[in-house]
């Protein structure tokens, strides 16, 4: 009931925005200065960016939104105001507007919010009559609208500010720090501790991050921030780890490097909080101090730890210590990242500079390189823009041909009523038809009993407004549709004389548009993201498989043309989210191609967990343990071959590196099959005979394969359907990790806002 009152009221607070800033708009041009037209945009701009836009952001945020939304929209009117001449030109600008629209919701979620409101302004304009002699109304209208509504949201309804996600990722290394800390200390299992590192590192998630404060966009300081979260959030998964089980006595070499990261984390986190700016104006500075520990961290772990390699002690503190380097190395993860997302320019000292390959890239690059990225049919986003662009060309072309009245009605129908999936279409096309019948015959009996009282409808119509953008949001498509009916038949009959017909005409066109889009919704991809997502999984599994076999062979034999050298080279080099997005020879291109996939399963899986049968699967398959089983990867291939190899490593060691390897690199080719099989594989420790005779210096890094290896397969059994023979308590646990996420809403996705960009998911 609390959550109930409490969502309506902000919805109405919204709504006031929207109210306030509708009327000084259209009443002034329509009455005192008796220019319809501009009344006419005046009243639809702010519903545009208002209602039809979900922008993003507090009230502020949104205002300057609007503000630079304007002259984008400006321009579309003087387009659609040419290209209205006839209808051919305008559905072919209509097919152009569509697409590049909803496809540049790839770009953030700024301009994801704001493209639905500036369809609008296209179709507005494209629609007869023909008369370009009222364009400097048509942008008057439109600026003053924009204007009043930057006003509203910024000046007299503002609202509290959205925290910013770098104070996420501050609180979290904070916490971070803590528990390295004490780890250091020798603290002895604290499932306290434990817990909160886990409920921190889900608050991370983008998925509990309102739309405003996501670093979804492509720009340099979101790609950093987005990796900082994902670098913090494994920080605190390593940690959880290392707190979670007793500590190695006399293991000075971890504790010195933990308390390194410690203090790594605090710096971090107050150089996010004050915005990267200490005394001398100089952003956060690299992480060398840290790098430093690691590197006297891997030759003094050389050294055998209590008692023989083979024994259970030494190879126990040998796995904590390759623990103990994998937090460090995220430390320094998420250090870089915070310097870059600050702006600072890092010369990544001896990193990995593929895995910050975005560092010294301009904003027009990588933009280009995320629309390539998004251009090919197995991207959503993809295939969202072009589902809309045919659905707004095909009704423009039907309302057209057939001389609809208003039949921008039917675009909008179009617009505001296509979901990702044709079931959740045919429901939002049904409530819509429902509701928009029970509206016109309501706007019918007011028309009838008003007549020709133009006051009588302007008294209405403040009243009508706030209560449609108020109730009508929280009530699904048959509410939405059937005030925002009232809210038009009000607005229409002060701008020329109506009769009922004008409600007719309403839900002629609207049962159009609905139709168009239902078969729409029909031939283009119509199972969604729950059918692609098997794809996009298994095209990841399939580029990630030769990484692990290229990575494994690097490290223990110095070769591998699939990973890349650690460290090596002096520039920074692009891996790009698109296939072969960097230049030749910067970074191996299975490396690419699995960071590719990546990025497409990412947007994919967004999606997914917004349409109505997610939840289908879920028992079946945890698809995030797959795109965890991605970034587990690609981390490995940046940090593992980070020397020239092991060429003293004896056969039998080189051969079970090998072995474990392609067990790995099989059971990925097999969880990617179809239909997918449910994959089991446990790989082989590594001998203690063969510990036994691993030189120490080798037997270190050694360990740091195995302990990857591992991870690889336990993400690969988690993200595959059950096997045959699975116990009743896998199946359980299986349900219980699939839960671990939350849905990133509660209503169905809109192919037409594109909502979730390819970086909109977690990045590795």
């Amino acid at each position: 009931m609390s959550e109930g009152l409490s969502a309506m009221a902000r919805t109405g607070h919204h709504a006031a925005h929207v109210t306030a800033a509708t009327a000084a708009g259209f009443y002034p041009a329509l009455h005192l200065l008796d220019r319809p037209v501009a009344g006419v945009y005046a009243l639809f701009t702010p519903i545009a960016f208002g209602i039809l836009s979900p922008l993003p952001g507090a009230g502020r945020e949104r205002a300057a939104t609007v503000l630079r939304a304007v002259p984008a929209a400006a321009v579309l009117v003087a387009l659609g105001t040419v290209l209205a001449a006839g209808t051919r030109p305008a559905v072919a600008g209509m097919l152009a507007v569509g697409f590049a629209l909803a496809f540049g919701a790839a770009c953030g979620p700024r301009i994801a919010g704001a493209a639905p409101g500036l369809q609008l302004f296209y179709i507005l304009a494209c629609f007869p009559p023909y008369e370009p002699g009222t364009l400097p109304q048509r942008l008057a209208g439109l600026v003053a609208g924009g204007a009043l509504l930057a006003l509203a949201e910024a000046v007299f309804f503002p609202d509290a500010p959205e925290p910013p996600y770098r104070g996420r990722i501050a609180d979290a290394l904070d916490l971070a720090a803590r528990a390295a800390a004490g780890v250091a200390r020798g603290r002895g299992p604290d499932p306290e501790t434990v817990g909160r590192l886990g409920a921190a590192g889900r608050e991370l998630r983008l998925s509990r991050v309102p739309a405003g404060a996501r670093p979804t966009g492509a720009g340099r300081t979101d790609r950093a921030l987005a990796q900082a979260g994902a670098a913090t959030r494994r920080l605190l998964d390593q940690l959880a780890l290392l707190a979670a089980h007793d500590p190695a006595p006399g293991d000075t070499v971890s504790a010195d490097l933990l308390r390194g990261v410690a203090a790594s984390c605090t710096e971090t986190a107050d150089a996010l909080r004050r915005g990267g700016r200490g005394r001398r104006g100089r952003p956060l500075p690299g992480p060398q101090l840290l790098e430093e520990m690691v590197a006297d961290f891997l030759k003094a772990r050389g050294a055998r730890a209590d008692g023989p390699a083979g024994a259970a002690d030494g190879r126990t503190v040998l796995v904590r210590r390759s623990t103990v380097l994998t937090a460090a190395v995220s430390a320094v993860t998420v250090r870089t990242a915070a310097s870059l997302a600050l702006g600072g320019r890092e010369r990544l000292h001896g990193l990995p500079r593929e895995q910050f390959w975005y560092a010294a890239e301009g904003t027009a690059r990588l933009l280009a390189v995320r629309i390539r990225g998004n251009l090919t049919r197995r991207s959503v986003v993809f295939q969202n823009a072009l589902r809309t662009a045919l659905g707004l060309a095909l009704a423009r072309l039907v309302a057209g041909s057939l001389d609809l009245s208003h039949g921008f009605w039917v675009l909008l129908a179009v617009l505001t009523l296509g979901r990702t999936t044709a079931g959740a279409t045919w429901s939002a096309v049904r409530a819509a038809a429902a509701g928009t019948l029970a509206g016109a015959f309501a706007a019918g009996l007011l028309i009838v009993g008003a007549g020709g009282a133009s006051a009588v409808y302007a008294v209405l119509l403040v009243p009508m407004m706030l209560v449609a953008f108020t109730l009508g949001p929280l009530g699904g498509p048959a509410r939405g549709q059937g005030l925002f009916t009232l809210v038009v038949a009000t607005a229409f009959a002060q701008i020329a004389p109506v009769t009922w017909r004008l409600a007719e005409a309403r839900l002629v066109d609207v049962l159009t548009g609905s139709t168009i889009g239902l078969l729409c919704g029909l031939l283009a991809w119509p199972a969604g993201a729950r059918a692609e997502i098997r794809y996009g999984m298994s095209g990841l599994l399939r580029a990630a498989a030769p990484v692990v076999r290229a990575t494994t062979a690097a490290v223990t034999d110095g070769s591998g043309e699939g990973a890349p050298r650690a460290g090596s080279g002096k520039d920074v080099v692009p891996a790009g989210d698109a296939k072969g997005a960097g230049p030749a020879g910067s970074a191996s291109p299975g490396v690419r191609l699995t960071l590719h996939r990546l990025r497409i399963a990412e947007a994919v899986y967004a999606q997914y967990r917004t349409e109505p049968a997610a939840d289908a699967d879920g028992a079946a398959h945890d698809w995030l343990a797959v795109l965890d089983h991605g970034a587990r990867t690609l981390v490995g291939a940046y940090w593992l071959p980070r020397t020239d190899g092991m060429p003293g490593l004896p056969p039998d060691a080189r051969r079970w590196a090998r072995e474990t390897a392609e067990e790995v690199v099989a059971a990925t080719v097999r969880a990617a099959g179809f239909p997918p099989e449910g994959v089991r594989v446990r790989p082989a420790p590594l001998p203690p005979e063969v510990a036994e005779r691993v030189p120490a210096p080798l037997l270190a890094p050694l360990t740091d394969v195995e302990v990857w290896l591992r991870a690889l397969a336990s993400d690969l059994e988690a993200g595959s359907p059950p096997a045959p023979g699975d116990r009743p308590e896998d199946l359980t646990d299986r349900m219980d990790r699939s839960d671990r996420t939350d849905r990133p809403g509660d209503q169905p996705a809109r192919c037409t806002t594109a909502s979730h960009s390819s970086a909109s998911a977690d990045l590795a």
